[in-house]
């Protein structure tokens, strides 16, 4: 991705399951202009309220395989047994046309991510414990106990890997939670890369009759 005036930001956010951060990322693409969540390619079936197309492209096995072996995804991974990736043409398409995106990935697709596009801006999201874990994914109503108890044991591993993002988020509650994940997208669209080229003619125009200081 180059950094031009029409390039937008890549975010990348990445929680263990029962975190909370699909409900984060529902209401911050509420409340900001110019952001998008890229839509996954899946080969889970869809859960009770689901729709294709809207929370995920809900594909075949075989349709998978043969979307990975044309190169079609930016990055993707297996979590608990199924397949997950990102369609590579959908999000550099958004990112020409200066709009930011989110990927809601593991850490898997976020390790992926950041060797393909470092410039990416990459944020993990704890739960506040792992009682408070345990009890959303039980609320959820959507998984059986051995699965529940499966994504349990997974969490330790996917925490494990907080270290390499940008931003550590803990979702003790909900509106505070949300006021720091605006403040990541705000911090990267005022970082000095993308303002000088944003306001290139602005700048310019303020410097015309600069002197050197001597």
């Amino acid at each position: 991705m180059s950094t031009s005036s029409n390039s937008g930001t890549l975010f990348v956010v990445s929680a263990p399951s029962g975190a909370g951060k699909t409900s984060l990322l529902r209401a911050l693409l509420d409340s900001e202009d110019n952001l998008v969540l890229s839509v996954s390619h899946t080969t889970r079936p869809p859960r009770p309220g689901e729709r294709d197309g809207v929370d995920y492209h809900f594909v075949a096995a075989d349709e998978f395989e043969s979307m990975l072996g044309r190169g079609e995804f930016l990055e993707h991974a297996t979590v608990f047994g199924n397949r997950y990736g990102t369609g590579r043409a959908q999000v550099n398409a958004s990112l020409s046309l200066g709009v930011d995106v989110i990927l809601e990935i593991d850490w898997q697709g976020a390790h992926q991510i950041r060797q393909a596009m470092p410039e990416s801006v990459q944020l993990f999201v704890l739960p506040p414990s792992r009682e408070v874990l345990g009890q959303r994914l039980r609320d959820r109503g959507t998984d059986s106990g051995k699965v529940i108890e499966a994504r349990l044991r997974a969490a330790g591993r996917e925490i494990s890997h907080f270290r390499e993002f940008d931003y550590l988020l803990v979702n003790d509650d909900f509106d505070r939670a949300l006021g720091g994940m605006r403040a990541v997208v705000q911090a990267a669209r005022l970082s000095l890369a993308r303002q000088q080229v944003r306001h290139a003619v602005l700048i310019r125009d303020l410097l015309a009759d600069s002197q050197p200081i001597e």
